[in-house]
């Protein structure tokens, strides 16, 4: 099984990205990674907190790990990791085990971000 990779794009044309997103994949005849899209730096920003990323950092390549585990990894409540944990499983970013745990799937994770002045 090929290592799941994610890209993470900060662009407000979410449908033009999807349209491209879909044309690329449709073209190719391998796995060509996932992607998640945010609309604005703001965006991305308030769902992917520094201690989100932390959680993160900490389920890649762990395997499933329980959320009473994790908490302890990061020395954080487990009612604060558990619902931080969850934007995370909302946003496809974490997954959630048959059993309850927690999976991050993505070897590799990029974020892709461009600032520039607005026209």
């Amino acid at each position: 099984m090929e290592a799941r990779t994610l890209t993470i794009n900060m662009r407000p044309d979410w449908q033009g990205a999807l349209r491209h997103a879909a044309k690329s994949a449709f073209q190719a005849n391998a796995y060509q990674g996932e992607t998640l899209n945010f609309d604005s730096p703001a965006a991305f920003f308030s769902h992917l907190t520094e201690r989100r990323w932390v959680l993160i950092n900490a389920l890649q390549g762990s395997g499933e790990l329980p959320v009473r585990e994790l908490a302890r990894r990061v020395g954080r409540d487990v009612k604060r990791v558990h619902e931080d944990a969850s934007v995370l499983v909302d946003l496809g970013l974490v997954e959630r085990t048959s059993r309850g745990g927690l999976l991050c799937p993505f070897a590799d994770i990029h974020v892709d971000m461009h600032l520039s002045h607005a026209a």
